[in-house]
């Protein structure tokens, strides 16, 4: 049409059509809020000694394995504009019950995302500022605080992200800008550029590179929330996609620069006091004790966001779920007076505290949990990966050319790479993942009928 609107018959008034609004530097934006720009400092220090002292690798590995897996997820968006998540994709690309159980590997995601924050708060507390207070009561603490704000119907604006990405912008940059000080104080120009933190023939084994990279792979979860805009974004086809591998490049290249610098700074992971805090002792190095308590106030409010928000999301979740008859209906799809779904609100919280002291007694806590949200994350990506190749490389399509490398190879390799992270996962994530999604396969099983009929949707838009 030239750029008149479509009418209705003796009527000059115009047909409702949406509007895209949404530019591709606005989805960047939104992929760069999602994901974080300190989203590799909490993983700092524990990357560095499942790789002994190679997050700078590891990170780009696991980019390479991202972008591949956004590319997938932006062709996909392109075909269901309107589904946005890799359970859809899964489901309306490949299998109806195969996207169910990406579907359920995305639902421990959720379940995860709480306790994990909840794990990095209580230890940053309790090694960092308040030793006295053992690390159960501030997991305690934390998890209630949580539950009550969720229950209290309280919700961080958007105003606030902003306010708080900007102070993350602020912080980091003030740690770039002293760590070249100091790095050019001890050195000169010698000190800013060294291979070591990319390879370092001394520490570099390469099954231990592999096993770190899954959960170096944490640096980059939430890129794929750019495909929930679809249907709002200027060109689509295209914008979608470019944004979602431009999301992973800058996460990639904004994080590795990050932990470079902090290699050089304190090359040796083994001397930190603390794994999980690691990062912030790099600051206290280079900027004292000032740069210390900003790192760490910008992690915990960060991660303290992220555990309300996403203890929220998985409650409303199970709400869906109770309400569609996939879980107990009875209990969860209770609402109370004010429409909140407290019983579930209360079973997250539960959860979260639960989980963090169960694996902070196995140990490694930060890491189990990470390792183990990552179980499901990279299921659906696989899902997605081969979904793509499914419906662009075996489906007929009329019209369309079939492209050996943008069709077959890519998601073939982004499957492939993706699987092979994720089978480098810790045996307790494949385990109690294992579990989770066996538990997934018989529900399917039976409440298809041997999967005659279409099994139940999980409706993510609630969360």
């Amino acid at each position: 049409m030239s750029g008149s609107s479509p009418q209705i018959s003796g009527s000059l008034t115009p047909v409702p059509q949406l509007r895209r609004v949404l530019t591709l530097w606005d989805l960047v934006f939104y992929g760069i809020v999602l994901i974080q720009p300190i989203a590799p400092v909490p993983l700092y220090g524990v990357a560095q000694s499942l790789s002994n002292g190679h997050f700078a690798t590891i990170i780009l590995i696991a980019m390479f394995a991202m972008m591949i897996t956004a590319v997938s997820y932006g062709r996909m968006a392109a075909l269901y504009p309107a589904a946005g998540s890799a359970y859809t994709y899964v489901g309306k690309g490949l299998n109806p019950h195969l996207g169910f159980l990406a579907g359920w590997a995305m639902f421990l995601d959720y379940l995860l995302q709480p306790l994990i924050n909840t794990i990095w708060i209580s230890t940053a507390l309790h090694e960092r500022y308040v030793h006295r207070v053992p690390f159960f009561v501030w997991a305690a603490l934390i998890a209630a605080v949580i539950t009550l704000l969720n229950l209290s119907g309280i919700r961080s604006s958007a105003r606030t992200n902003r306010v708080l990405l900007l102070l993350m912008f602020v912080v980091v940059g003030f740690f770039i800008a002293l760590a070249v000080r100091f790095l050019w104080a001890a050195g000169g120009t010698a000190a800013l550029f060294s291979t070591q933190p990319f390879y370092n023939p001394t520490t570099f084994d390469s099954r231990k590179i592999w096993g770190a990279t899954s959960f170096a792979a944490l640096t980059y979860i939430g890129f794929d929330g750019v495909t929930t805009l679809a249907e709002d974004v200027e060109n689509p086809k295209r914008n979608v996609l470019l944004a979602t591998v431009l999301v992973c490049v800058f996460t990639g290249v904004f994080g590795c620069l990050l932990v470079y610098l902090a290699q050089l700074v304190w090359p040796d992971w083994r001397l930190f006091p603390n794994l999980e805090t690691a990062f912030m002792d790099v600051c206290m190095r280079v900027g004292g004790k000032y740069l210390f308590n900003g790192m760490g106030a910008i992690l915990i409010l960060a991660a303290f966001g992220s555990a309300l928000t996403g203890g929220l999301g998985a409650a409303r979740l199970l709400f869906g779920m109770g309400r569609d008859n996939v879980l107990p209906r009875r209990f969860f799809a209770h609402l109370s007076a004010g429409r909140t779904p407290t019983y579930n609100i209360l079973v997250i919280g539960a959860l979260s505290f639960a989980g963090a002291v169960m694996l902070n007694r196995i140990g490694n806590a930060y890491e189990h949990a990470g390792e183990l949200l990552n179980f499901g994350a990279f299921l659906a990506f696989m899902g997605v990966n081969l979904a793509t190749f499914w419906q662009f490389a075996v489906e007929k399509r009329p019209g369309y050319r079939r492209r050996i490398i943008a069709d077959v190879l890519l998601p073939l390799f982004g499957f492939g790479f993706c699987a092979l992270i994720w089978w480098n996962l810790n045996t307790l994530a494949k385990t109690v993942g294992g579990i989770w999604f066996a538990i997934g396969l018989l529900y399917v099983a039976i409440s298809t009928r041997g999967f005659r009929r279409a099994p139940a949707m999980i409706d993510f838009s609630e969360s």
